[in-house]
């Protein structure tokens, strides 16, 4: 299904279930060496994944994959955090796609806005399929290098890093005294045959594509090992810099090749979409005559003081884009159509496909969204389908193929019960889901909710897997989040694969958690529609359990106080407020949360160290037209400033910056005697 037309509902189903999918790929990517998807068609999950999260950025969770880079790193090496955190990039796969990320470019940035005749370079490169790495160096001296990782903290390679081509020891001088130049470690085609070709003669480990290769060559433990592997390493970005002395990044490429670095030949910039589109192309053409993998290409926006203001978004900059390569397709058959039933009751169709090989991996199912979805397609059980592991679904089932025999078959019937507890499935007027009635007596949910209150960005209790949580609610050892607090070793104990010390570590990890962070908490809730960017705001906003559950009673009124502020929230309209108060005035739910509080203190909420900063902790509304920055760049500033961004007036607000065509908020503020800044005095006193 388009993404436009999913519900909020399907939205938190598909998010949750390419969160879990897209951490588990990571796992086997980053830290395995072992992918067993393409690179396509992980790219097409979060592609998915992000754009379900632009229509519904209330629906973000805490584990959302644009919050983490790759994978925590591996054991067997020593851990390095990065200086600068070593960011992932967004994706476009089409020239449509790439037209709107230079528009929302040139929007943030109001001198391109209100010009359109100022060029905006880019420069082009390919997209390296490899491993990356930074590497640090000290007065010209290598002195640490390490792995992406999880991106704030990656594994320390030095030694083996000592051992790839490419990679300078000592530089020359002139260089800043702290440098880190970040990049690829791959391997070449012809030197990744000649290695399998070794390693099946002396009856070792085959490795399935040169990235992999790569990959375990540099991980190895044993540094010698490293030694022997014909590494490369392409130089293209840069992380802390003690004194940065160049303005673009075209000139920091320039300043590698002088240092000594390998940079990419196919580096370009490029002034416009056309010349960036014919780079592409050109790329494309000779992927095939490349002695290294390629996967698309990347985008930067050459001037550093424009990336400067772009600033990053979630796990990536808004000044580079990665530019994909298209994806392939296959044509397989539906040997049936089965339901998934979610946390919320959502009843999924799931395609059960004859297996098939879609660019080098093996799919055998796809999700089908909804009964409109198989509707419109017309899918029925035995027909031919071609699919797609990339773009708008993953995997996508584009259209049915005709065989002949298509009308012979019945057209699919959607359950008008749910497959787990036989309740009535019904589908509320306007929703495009169909959802199980049976609540706290369907065990599907009942199993989802529970699972989605441990996981790794909710309460993230290590060793209480999914099957952990069906096995003991279906022993009735836990039936609500709060159970979970009161488990005994005595009732594990005889359970199969419980031992002694298995049930010592998830005893000992259950009370690791005893205390969690505000934002973590809420979104453990599971309320519709909050997602990880709500539960912070929420935090944010109130600061407290306490005083969050006290104003959404209050905001049962309308017209209170408390639903207008509730209202405000940058992010928040009605049907999430809707939600957020029926969720705290439910007697069950607070039943709920009363016994889990029994046994969890939630920290209150604490904003990021913004000292110094005038704005910390104050709630800005922006009004009218911006003259020297656009809204979106006035919005992150005063966010990282520590200030609150709010959507309307009233009386908790701090300051209101007003700008031409101003009207009814600046009119609201003057009457409620608040803060009026103008855009001139607002920059004065934010630059101070």
């Amino acid at each position: 299904m388009p993404v436009e037309d999913l519900t909020s509902v399907e939205a938190d189903q598909e998010l949750e279930a390419l969160a879990r999918e897209i951490k588990a790929h990571d796992q086997r990517y980053y830290q395995d060496d072992a992918p067993t998807v393409s690179d396509s068609e992980y790219d097409a999950l979060r592609q998915r994944n992000l754009a379900i999260e632009a229509r519904f950025p209330l629906s973000v969770r805490p584990d959302s994959p644009t919050h983490r880079v790759g994978a925590a790193p591996a054991s067997g090496f020593g851990k390095i955090k990065h200086a600068k955190p070593m960011l992932s990039l967004g994706n476009v796969f089409d020239e449509a796609e790439l037209q709107d990320f230079i528009d929302g470019i040139r929007r943030f940035l109001k001198e391109l806005s209100d010009n359109p005749e100022i060029p905006l370079e880019m420069v082009a490169e390919p997209k390296i399929d490899g491993l990356s790495i930074s590497l640090r160096y000290e007065h010209g001296k290598l002195v640490q290098a390490a792995t992406r990782g999880d991106g704030v903290e990656g594994e320390d390679v030095t030694s083996n890093a000592r051992h790839v081509t490419d990679i300078p020891q000592t530089l020359p001088s002139g260089v800043p005294d702290i440098l880190e130049v970040r990049g690829e470690v791959y391997m070449s085609k012809k030197d990744f045959l000649a290695l399998n070709q070794r390693q099946l003669d002396a009856g070792g480990k085959v490795f399935a594509n040169p990235r992999n290769a790569a990959a375990g060559s540099l991980r190895q433990l044993d540094s010698s090992i490293t030694a022997k592997r014909p590494l490369r390493f392409f130089a293209y970005a840069y992380g802390e810099v003690s004194d940065v002395q160049w303005p673009t990044h075209a000139a920091f490429i320039e300043l590698l090749k002088i240092w000594g670095f390998a940079v990419n030949p196919y580096t370009r910039v490029c002034d416009g979409i056309d010349h960036i589109l014919a780079h592409y192309e050109t790329i494309q053409d000779h992927r095939t005559d490349l002695d290294y993998d390629i996967d698309g290409v990347v985008y930067k926006v050459n001037r550093l003081d424009w990336q400067d203001r772009l600033g990053f978004v979630s796990r990536a900059p808004r000044w580079a884009i990665a530019h994909k390569f298209p994806a392939e397709k296959a044509v397989t058959t539906v040997n049936d159509i089965t339901i998934q039933v979610g946390r919320t009751g959502v009843l999924t169709p799931v395609a059960e496909l004859e297996p098939i090989t879609v660019g080098g991996v093996v799919v055998s199912r796809a999700t089908l969204h909804n009964a409109d979805y198989i509707r419109d397609l017309d899918i029925r059980i035995g027909d031919r389908v071609r699919i797609q592991r990339a773009g708008d679904v993953i995997p996508q089932v584009l259209e049915v193929v005709d065989d002949g025999g298509h009308q012979d078959r019945p057209p699919y019937t959607f359950p008008a019960t749910c497959p787990v507890c036989q309740s009535h499935a019904v589908r509320e007027e306007g929703e495009a889901a169909t959802r199980c009635t049976g609540g706290l007596v369907c065990a599907a949910q009942a199993h989802e909710r529970l699972k989605h209150f441990v996981s790794r960005n909710a309460f993230d209790i290590e060793g209480l897997g999914g099957k952990h949580i069906e096995a003991f609610f279906d022993a009735g050892l836990i039936k609500t989040p709060g159970d979970i607090f009161h488990l005994k070793a005595e009732a594990l104990k005889g359970r199969e694969g419980w031992k002694d010390k298995s049930i010592q570590n998830l005893l000992e990890a259950i009370n690791a958690k005893r205390t969690i962070e505000m934002p973590r908490f809420v979104f453990a809730l599971g309320i519709r529609q909050v997602g990880q960017a709500t539960a912070r705001l929420l935090a944010k906003q109130y600061g407290s359990m306490e005083a969050l559950r006290e104003a959404m009673k209050g905001a049962r009124v309308i017209g209170s106080e408390a639903l207008e502020e509730l209202l405000s929230i940058d992010g928040i309209g009605t049907s999430m407020a809707k939600d957020l108060v029926e969720f705290f005035v439910e007697p069950k739910n607070n039943e709920v949360l009363d016994q889990l509080l029994q046994s969890v203190t939630v920290e209150d909420f604490t904003a990021p160290n913004t000292e110094g900063s005038p704005v910390a902790g104050k709630t800005v509304v922006f009004t009218g037209s911006l003259e020297t920055m656009s809204r979106g760049e006035a919005k992150a500033k005063a966010e990282s400033l520590g200030a609150k961004v709010s959507g309307s007036v009233s009386q908790k607000t701090d300051f209101v910056v007003i700008g031409p065509g101003a009207g009814s908020k600046e009119k609201k503020a003057r009457e409620l005697g608040l803060k009026v800044l103008s855009e001139a005095e607002w920059i004065a006193l934010t630059s101070l």
